[in-house]
């Protein structure tokens, strides 16, 4: 069952993360780690310079989705980026969004929990439609399910290429072509 996320439950989550980022870097300071600490600095310039950047493609239900995917239970951590972005993205967001979950969850049944995974999702927008290159590493147990998924669970609008599959690794490019407004 999908988790309705209101307001109170974004700003706990958020801030969570903030109050976890802050410690890092108080911590690192303490035990004179000044390197280290402006390390993680920077990783939250960049980390939230991709969030601006996702959140200036006007697709807020796909934004949401992978904004919170990390706070909710998956046994895998989420990175994103936007590698171009041209402004407002015309697309299919809820075929997109809908198909991203669906294989986020074939992903949770199809990987071991206690392994390091890792999914990172690249956004490119183009004048025709957008592309999202998604990249796993990490133990792939049961690899015919996402075989199975990525064959028989296409919507029309959403053309996918497999790049790489392996028991640790799977790359995969989506492309959603601009609709008609």
């Amino acid at each position: 069952m999908k988790k309705e996320w209101n307001m109170i439950e974004v700003l706990r989550h958020s801030r969570h993360d903030w109050l976890n980022k802050l410690q890092l870097i108080k911590g690192n300071l303490d035990l004179n780690r000044i390197d280290r600490a402006k390390a993680i600095i920077d990783e939250i310039v960049i980390e939230t310079q991709h969030e601006t950047k996702l959140s200036n493609l006007h697709i807020p239900l796909f934004a949401s989705l992978l904004i919170r995917a990390n706070w909710e239970s998956n046994i895998f951590t989420l990175e994103y980026e936007v590698l171009q972005e041209s402004g407002i993205l015309y697309i299919n967001e809820l075929a997109l969004t809908e198909w991203t979950e669906e294989f986020f969850s074939c992903l949770n049944e199809s990987i071991t929990a206690l392994d390091e995974n890792h999914l990172a999702v690249s956004i490119d927008s183009q004048e025709d439609g957008a592309r999202f290159f998604f990249d796993f590493s990490g133990i792939i147990k049961q690899k015919a399910r996402i075989e199975k998924f990525l064959t028989e669970s296409s919507v029309k609008e959403i053309g996918l290429t497999v790049k790489e599959f392996s028991e640790h690794e799977l790359a995969f490019e989506v492309f959603l072509p601009i609709i008609n407004r």
